[in-house]
């Protein structure tokens, strides 16, 4: 029997949606029957760095449908159950794995994603392909039932929204707190928005290029004040002079409380750290390579914090997924593309090209 997979290939920069073998489970396997999987844009900059261990492999780390085959050691798994599949791979019982900082795990890898550990990863070797096909193999113990109110869309999506908690959890906010929200425009910035009422957020400060795009997504932001800074509306020099800093001091004269930040590279990482008010703390999950131009004297005359993660935890999923099920989170309004799975391809040129709005994209095998 055989499916649909979008794939990727040794030495190629582009996706091929091919037929493979459907997926057989082992003794501690389900197989999942994908209804919508999640894209990311980032994955092709993955692919091209050498990231992904194992080629060729199905991309897409996010992924829900029906339970389709059980192995024979699985319980507590009934086939057609609605599910979510949790992408994070991890040993379960390193130090990080039992304190609620599984992204830690020296085993840590997202299946049909990249893995970074220089460690053996048998984990990721015997699970690295993804979900974007139309069936998934993964182990037992990173399913999660999916609600019946939850739609499949927003269930493989759950970790963006996981990771947006994550990061909120991290920032450590007082209650009515000012926050700063970089790359306010895409994926994360647009889940964090719709979080940011349920952290106590009072006034948020979005910063991205578009001024168009800044104003599509305050609607978002329901309860939570609300100034944007278009970047493209800048002095041309304010890269090198510190012009970000300006807008956002100008917007808040005794700095905010924390900077979520999600720019994948430049200077406004650092210019927004340094509107920051004395205590804050900026949180970064963009993965930008640009130094910043603080001095630890800065950080300690300021008492800032600087806070790296690289992933949500399990129990960020769960807490999504409670917030869904209650209908205290209603985030299908965060899913503006979808896509069929033979047009992977044109999602990811889409998603690259950045021509128009796209929020959270989905592909429905």
């Amino acid at each position: 029997m055989s499916m649909l997979a979008a794939r990727a290939h040794a030495d190629a920069n582009r996706l091929v949606v091919e037929k493979i073998p459907v997926p057989e489970p082992g003794p501690d396997d389900v197989i999942v029957k994908v209804f919508s999987a999640g894209l990311a844009p980032g994955m092709m900059s993955l692919l091209a760095m050498g990231a992904f261990k194992h080629l060729p492999t199905t991309l897409g780390h996010e992924a829900a449908g029906t339970i389709a085959a059980l192995g024979t050691q699985v319980t507590g798994i009934t086939v057609g159950d609605r599910v979510r599949v949790h992408p994070n791979l991890n040993c379960r019982n390193c130090v990080y794995c039992r304190t609620d900082r599984d992204m830690m795990c020296a085993q840590q890898a997202m299946i049909g994603h990249a893995a970074f550990s220089s460690v053996p990863m048998p984990l990721y070797e015997r699970y690295h392909n993804g979900g974007l096909a139309e069936y998934v193999r993964v182990p037992h113990w990173l399913i999660d039932p999916l609600p019946d109110n939850v739609s499949f869309d927003v269930g493989a999506k759950v970790h963006d929204l996981a990771n947006a908690v994550r990061i909120l959890k991290l920032s450590d906010l007082p209650l009515g707190a000012t926050v700063i929200v970089t790359a306010a425009t895409g994926t994360m910035g647009t889940a964090t928005i719709k979080l940011a009422e349920h952290f106590g957020v009072g006034r948020l400060i979005l910063v991205a290029r578009s001024a168009d795009r800044l104003d599509s997504v305050t609607r978002l932001s329901r309860g939570v004040d609300v100034d944007t800074v278009a970047l493209e509306e800048l002095p041309a020099d304010w890269e090198s002079n510190g012009g970000l800093t300006q807008r956002l001091r100008g917007l808040a004269p005794e700095g905010a409380h924390a900077v979520i930040d999600y720019i994948p590279t430049g200077p406004a990482t650092g210019q927004t750290m340094t509107a920051l008010a004395t205590g804050g703390v900026i949180a970064h999950m963009g993965g930008n390579t640009t130094p910043i131009p603080v001095p630890p004297l800065g950080l300690m005359v300021n008492c800032w914090r600087f806070i790296g993660t690289r992933a949500c935890t399990r129990n960020d999923a769960l807490d999504v997924l409670k917030l869904l099920e209650t209908g205290v989170l209603d985030a299908e309004e965060l899913i503006t593309q979808r896509f069929a799975l033979v047009d992977t391809g044109t999602a990811v040129q889409q998603m690259q090209q950045r021509d128009h709005p796209m929020w959270m994209t989905v592909v429905n095998p």
